[in-house]
């Protein structure tokens, strides 16, 4: 081979080389995401973490106001500031999961206080235990009215939003201000039995949400107003969640204290006042919407884990920030135990819910076992309402049983001490014979379960956390 040939078939290996490679690099390059789409992705989870309630209660607020629901559901349907009471307590039959409280009957209802204040009233209760749980959209407590905070005489209480500013009528009492315009209220009132629902259902019907201009006016006809967005569908559209959040960020800002944190998601379209999606560069819009599944899929496992409470003898036990966490810029904990697990917590001075799946060997337990819960002499949890320990199958609905009992706890007529004072709960799906079955939980017949210790007004031991509920053991 001359010299020239030899030149031409290198020349032409070099430059087959030099193609193949540059080949290779534009497929890497093809298949890795670039710089923006990875700022987007990255800042995008975090995004994702601080603004989810205002994409999950947004939607909520929709499906509750908006969508017809079953006679008798417990899941809402009311317009804007109008209650929602549950009429009866709930039961086996009732499928829709939520770990529902099986002690008292819910009144909820989404306020709109743009404009004006909502007087939120109730008649005299007596020393029955009720409670109005007042949230923001952020999910965030701001305000309780009930027995606890204000009293079981009759009174109304103005819900004032971020921009109103003006006199109250005598009688009604100011609460704590809204943080955000769209309001949340979940009310829980106390029900003994089934005997006691009707004395509950006239007191529901005098529960009442008053707007301002209004108040006064004995013949006044409140308006049915069901004027809510609908979220967008992210069925449909990789950005739904992201146009949701800066949609429900825009009507309701976050906190001026936030203000750098909101500027630098505004970076990648984030925030109150940003809706340029069609702006936006695909890289972002890339890095986006896989940052809004990951992001939910974060906060699933971060629920899953059970990382961010304590665990006590088995026991979960919440943070204390919980109902508030936003105050404490624990946005980690907001959007995950406080908003996506339970849309809105109590704050710990209000209730404080105590939840297992495992027995003292850390085995999750098994219906086809037998379990004892026995609480020592002095270690019953010490609450100023009641406590009660609710049984739910793993799709979170109450158990049928033969008896109807779907809990226990210090209102369970003729529950039967030890003979040194303490406690022993039987959790089995069979009675444990008639001479303890008035402490018996039944539970499920096969498969696992879980159960929910609820203390409300709980004592200090339990608020700082210095008291957990003892060990489920089994019955060898």
């Amino acid at each position: 081979m001359n010299v020239l040939a030899r030149k031409s078939i290198l020349l032409i290996a070099g430059v087959f080389l030099a193609w193949t490679a540059g080949a290779s690099a534009a497929q890497d390059a093809a298949a890795k995401p670039d710089w923006q789409e990875q700022y987007a992705y990255t800042l995008g989870v975090q995004a994702y973490v601080f603004g989810f309630p205002y994409v999950y209660l947004p939607s909520l607020r929709w499906d509750w106001v908006t969508q017809p629901k079953p006679a008798g559901s417990i899941t809402p349907y009311a317009p804007l500031n109008h209650f929602y009471n549950v009429r009866d307590l709930a039961t086996a039959e009732y499928r829709d999961g939520g770990s529902p409280n099986n002690d008292a009957l819910y009144s909820s209802a989404w306020v709109d206080v743009t404009k004006e204040p909502i007087i939120l009233s109730h008649p005299e209760m007596g020393d029955r235990y009720f409670t109005f749980q007042i949230a923001g959209i952020d999910s965030d407590n701001f305000a309780y009215v009930g027995k606890r905070t204000t009293g079981g005489k009759a009174g109304s209480f103005a819900i004032v939003g971020p921009n109103w500013k003006g006199a109250l009528p005598e009688g009604v009492k100011a609460l704590p201000t809204s943080r955000t315009n769209s309001v949340l209220i979940l009310g829980r009132t106390l029900v003994d039995g089934q005997a006691d629902l009707p004395a509950v259902r006239k007191l529901q019907d005098q529960y009442r949400l008053v707007p301002l201009s209004l108040w006064g006016e004995p013949d006044a006809v409140l308006p049915e107003s069901r004027d809510v967005w609908a979220p967008f569908d992210p069925k449909t559209d990789p950005l739904a969640e992201w146009k949701t959040m800066n949609k429900a960020m825009t009507e309701n800002p976050p906190e001026a204290r936030l203000a750098k944190l909101v500027e630098l998601f505004a970076r990648i379209g984030i925030g109150p006042g940003q809706d340029d999606f069609d702006g936006m560069d695909t890289a972002t819009k890339r890095g986006l919407a896989r940052a809004a599944v990951d992001g939910r899929a974060l906060l699933n496992d971060v629920i899953r884990s059970g990382a961010l409470g304590k665990q006590v003898n088995g026991w979960n036990i919440p943070p204390s920030a919980v109902g508030r966490a936003g105050l404490s810029d624990d946005f980690l904990l907001r959007a995950a135990l406080q908003a996506l697990s339970g849309i809105i917590s109590n704050d710990p001075a209000e209730a404080v819910y105590f939840n297992t799946a495992l027995d003292a060997t850390g085995r999750a337990f098994d219906g086809t076992k037998r379990y004892t819960l026995r609480f020592p002499p002095g270690q019953l949890p010490q609450v100023e309402a009641f406590w009660s320990i609710t049984m739910y199958d793993p799709t979170y609905n109450l158990v049928d049983n033969s008896i109807d009992r779907y809990s226990i706890g210090n209102r369970t007529p003729n529950l039967k001490q030890d003979a040194d004072g303490g406690l022993t709960l039987y959790i089995q799906s069979e009675s444990p014979g008639m001479d303890k079955e008035s402490n018996w939980l039944p539970g499920t017949k096969s498969g696992s379960f879980f159960v929910i210790l609820r203390t409300y007004m709980p004592g200090p031991e339990i608020v700082e956390q210095k008291w957990a509920p003892p060990r489920v053991v089994p019955v060898l």
